[in-house]
Parts: structure tokens; C-alpha cells; sequence
């Protein structure tokens, strides 16, 4: 067997259409099959990676786990260059989206959270040279 990428990945969300609209506004993904599926399920993507929208039976939750302490998906992760992640910052600012920065040395990251409280990360690998300043 041959993977060759990811193809997407499905989140419940309490409303699948204002997720859409959050998605394409926020992160500037694209609806599609749309004209097959029609309002569910709800497929975005970004290039040729995919994320799904399917509703929520249940649109209160108890009490959310402890992402770090229990077997969960701690977040979902897009990738940009450095001039994409000072972009995406900027962003977020300008629409009042709270949002983290980490320096994992290897890549720098932001972390926000969508209108359902998933974790999203930009994250890039597309570092300055040592001495040159900061990405």
C-alpha cells in the first residue's frame, strides 16, 4: 500500500454552513461538490487537502476532555510560508480572533480556535537564516 497525502479530515460542527462561511473568511478555503452533496456533507479545502463539516446531533456538549490528557485530535495544522504566517497574523488581528505564537525551532506556529472550539494551527518551515531575524 502507497499513501501519497492526506485527503481530509471530518469535524462535527454545530452548524456545517456557518462553518463554511467561518472557513472561507477565516482561512480562505473553497466549497466544493456542493452541486453533488449538496449541504451535507460539507466539504472546504485548501489546495488538495480537504476538511468535511458534519452536523452535530447534539449542539451543547458536556464538559470538553483535556486535549492534552485524553485521546483526542489536539488540532488541525495548515501550512503557508513565512511571509503567509505574518499574513495570516495580521489576519486574525484585523477580524478579532484570538490567537497563540510557538516557536517549535523547526517551524513557527499560530493556534486559534474555530467557532466550535477546534484547535487550528498555521503553522511554517520557512525559517530565516540563522542571524537574519525573525520569520
Amino acid at each position: 500500500m502507497k499513501v501519497t497525502q492526506l485527503d481530509h479530515v471530518a469535524l462535527t460542527v454545530s452548524d456545517p454552513l456557518k462553518s463554511a462561511d467561518w472557513y472561507h473568511s477565516v482561512l480562505g478555503l473553497e466549497r466544493k461538490f456542493q452541486e453533488v452533496w449538496g449541504d451535507y456533507p460539507v466539504v472546504m479545502t485548501a489546495g488538495s487537502t480537504g476538511v468535511m463539516f458534519f452536523p452535530a446531533l447534539i449542539t451543547v456538549p458536556a464538559d470538553p476532555p483535556d486535549k492534552n490528557e485524553t485521546i483526542v485530535m489536539r488540532h488541525l495544522a495548515f501550512r503557508t510560508d513565512g511571509p503567509g504566517l505574518a499574513c495570516a497574523q495580521e489576519h486574525l488581528q484585523k477580524r478579532g480572533v484570538p490567537f497563540t505564537c510557538e516557536d517549535h525551532r523547526i517551524a513557527r506556529s499560530i493556534y486559534f480556535a474555530d467557532p466550535d472550539g477546534h484547535q487550528l494551527e498555521i503553522t511554517t518551515y520557512d525559517l530565516p537564516a540563522p542571524g537574519r531575524g525573525t520569520a
